[in-house]
């Protein structure tokens, strides 16, 4: 219920649509909300939903790859995009690019950009390819599972 006005005292009546000189619960009313920028700034957002960050730009996972495999002298097979393979280990490394000395050949300043990956040469596994067993015919094309030949019947 609104509260009651009070009636005007002596003297002409007020103007319609003018003021009240004699209203003091209506003269300073306020609005109290929050301002616009704390609310975009407060815990779950505007609507109440929080959003997660994006990731971190950089981890520097790269760079303490580098630095331990710098430290350790490890040595390193490098494939470039062109397919070409360096052996060597990295001597320093940049944002852009890697030094890789190499034992009997001038070391090199390859860009990162033309690397396609590295590994260890530890981890480097020697080609096998099987041959057939003396007294049997080589297999047909198999099928999934490697049961048959490729239609799946055996014979």
């Amino acid at each position: 219920m609104p509260p009651a006005r009070k009636p005007p005292t002596g003297g002409e009546p007020p103007a319609p649509g003018a003021p009240e000189r004699d209203a003091p619960e209506f003269a300073n009313r306020k609005l109290i909300r929050p301002a616009l920028a704390d609310v975009r700034r407060g815990p779950g957002g505007p609507r109440g939903t929080s959003r997660k960050s994006g990731p971190p730009e950089t981890t520097n996972a790269e760079a303490f790859y580098y630095l331990k495999q710098m430290q350790a002298k490890t040595p390193l097979v490098v494939r470039l995009m062109d397919g070409e393979e360096l052996r060597g280990w990295i001597e320093w490394y940049d944002k852009d690019v890697i030094k890789l000395n190499r034992d009997g050949a001038p070391n090199l300043l390859l860009p990162k950009h033309a690397i396609k990956y590295l590994y260890k040469e530890e981890e480097e596994r020697p080609f096998r390819r099987r041959r057939p067993r003396e007294g049997r015919e080589p297999r047909e094309a198999s099928g999934p599972g490697g049961l048959g030949p490729a239609n799946g019947s055996s014979g």
